[in-house]
């Protein structure tokens, strides 16, 4: 991922490949080709969000809806750490796809619903969250509206993620541009209207090019100024120390049914990366008596 300025250092931008990042999760959570577009889309444009993080600080993508999707959830570091799952996998849909050219079109996967995109400050004991209401189910489109509903930021973002012809994923990039203080709004809505007839970043990194001379071949007339380059990564915090926490605030009948009944081994996998663990009714004994110490 890459950090720039366009127009006389009154536009940020940051351009970011994307494919390494969504092949991980197409991976892990053994996705389709509708799920890898919408749950890539949304890994994306957090990644790119997070860019202006510092520290040990986070951020939030959370959509609810009443559609076949459900909603999402991703979340990413000033690290460049990101994880993300789908609140149904598969995404069950009345009508099968036609082409994928036709999925960022499919308002039906949405239906109604909230974006909410919450702050994490390193040290705060409360994220800050604001939310707006879902407005079409494009991704870039619905993050754009809330930095211009909740924060009077103007952003425009331009997602892709390329498929070859056997529906295998071939390349995902995105680009986020926002205005700084006392920027030109003529200059930036004609950034604006750009990013929405960009060729298809996620296509040309599927064909071999880089983010950084794709950047320049598009934006060069803008007095472009790279900055620095950031990593990104697919990384979830889970560990077997974590779950068997989260195991110990279920209630002690339930832990005591899964020790008695089992199937052994009791396994419990991580919403955010698929990885499971695994407890044996040995480990699930010392959870009760745990549990009961606690009581």
């Amino acid at each position: 991922m890459l950090t720039f300025l366009l127009a006389d250092k009154s536009i940020r931008g940051v351009i970011l490949d994307g494919t390494l990042l969504v092949q991980e999760m197409q991976g892990r959570h053994e996705l389709g080709t509708l799920e890898t577009l919408i749950l890539g889309q949304a890994l994306q444009v957090t990644a790119l969000m997070a860019s202006s993080l510092k520290g040990h600080d986070e951020i939030g993508l959370k959509i609810d809806c009443s559609g076949p999707v459900k909603g999402l959830v991703t979340e990413a570091t000033a690290r460049g750490e990101v994880r993300g799952y789908l609140k149904r996998n598969p995404i069950p849909l009345v009508c099968p796809l036609e082409s994928f050219d036709s999925i960022n079109n499919l308002n039906t996967c949405w239906g109604e619903g909230f974006v909410t995109i919450s702050h994490y400050l390193e040290g705060g004991r409360q994220p800050f969250s604001g939310n707006v209401a879902l407005q079409s189910g494009n991704i870039s489109s619905e993050v754009a509206h809330y930095y211009q509903i909740s924060e009077q930021l103007p952003t425009a973002i331009h997602l892709t993620i390329f498929f070859d012809l056997q529906g295998k994923l071939a390349g995902a990039g995105g680009l986020l541009l926002q205005s700084m203080p006392g920027a030109s709004d003529e200059i930036f809505t004609i950034l604006e209207q750009k990013t929405k007839t960009l060729p298809s970043l996620g296509k040309a990194l599927a064909k071999g090019q880089k983010i950084s001379p794709w950047l320049h071949e598009q934006f060069a007339p803008f007095h472009l100024d790279i900055l620095e380059e950031h990593p990104v990564h697919f990384y979830c915090r889970c560990d077997a120390l974590r779950i068997r926490l989260l195991l110990l605030h279920l209630p002690l009948a339930d832990l005591e049914e899964m020790r008695d009944n089992g199937p052994f081994p009791v396994q419990v996998s991580c919403h955010f990366c698929n990885e499971l663990y695994r407890f044996d009714q040995q480990a699930l004994t010392e959870l009760c008596q745990e549990k009961e110490s606690c009581t």
